[in-house]
């Protein structure tokens, strides 16, 4: 039986999350990883499947990929010749999933006071992400290729379980599509098999409470705005 303060528990620990993007220098240790990764996989799976794979860089191993990849990207040559593998985001932007992108990015860019016409500084603030935003754990995670839509809904609340355990834990973290762009970069370092397919990376770490990226807070719309209850 789940008590009040257990409820309040996990209240908190899911309208606390936010994508962090500065992190201190401090180790996270390895058990809470491993205890975040086991709570996070009681996620649902069709038919029980489990199709989450993850690659866990601290490190020397961190530093081998931000660099292979930081390499890359610094390049506009090569990284042109870097695509996704798949479809994050639609093909034709409507409202008001288009607004919402604008608002967020513009809320971002101005916090950190960066205007329009600041094309290398917006750049520079995106490269951040293949540092995984100096956080001290970078997560990639992949999926076997044979699988379809429906385990990468199942994904999606692996990654969320990952989060949520994580701020029970005092701990922050940023989800990142911005590692796809860069599959075939993350496939050599990490040696991935063929049938392995990149789905996102993951900062995890302790947020740093002096940078002003990390007071941003997203909006959300309230329930009566995107629910309809049928009675």
């Amino acid at each position: 039986m789940i008590t009040s303060p257990q409820q309040e528990a996990v209240d908190a620990a899911i309208t606390s999350r936010r994508s962090i993007r500065a992190f201190l220098d401090r180790e996270v240790a390895r058990e809470d990883i491993e205890r975040i990764l086991d709570v996070a996989a009681r996620a649902p799976s069709g038919t029980n499947t489990q199709p989450w794979k993850v690659y866990v860089l601290t490190g020397k191993a961190r530093e081998r990929l931000v660099d292979a990849i930081g390499q890359v990207n610094a390049d506009p040559q090569q990284a042109k010749e870097h695509t996704e593998e798949y479809a994050y985001y639609p093909r034709e932007w409507i409202s008001p999933y288009v607004d919402r992108r604008r608002k967020v990015g513009w809320d971002l860019y101005s916090l950190l006071g960066l205007t329009r016409d600041n094309k290398a500084g917006m750049a520079a603030q995106h490269a951040r992400n293949y540092r995984f935003f100096d956080a001290p754990v970078g997560l990639i995670f992949t999926i076997d290729r044979i699988m379809e839509q429906g385990s990468w809904l199942d994904y999606g609340m692996f990654l969320q379980n990952i989060m949520v355990a994580a701020r029970a834990r005092g701990l922050d973290t940023c989800p990142q599509a911005a590692f796809t762009q860069y599959h075939r970069v993350i496939a050599e370092e990490l040696q991935l098999p063929a049938n392995e397919m990149v789905v996102c990376g993951m900062a995890l770490g302790w947020a740093d409470p002096q940078r002003i990226e990390n007071t941003l807070v997203t909006e959300r719309e309230a329930a009566q705005g995107f629910a309809r209850f049928l009675e």
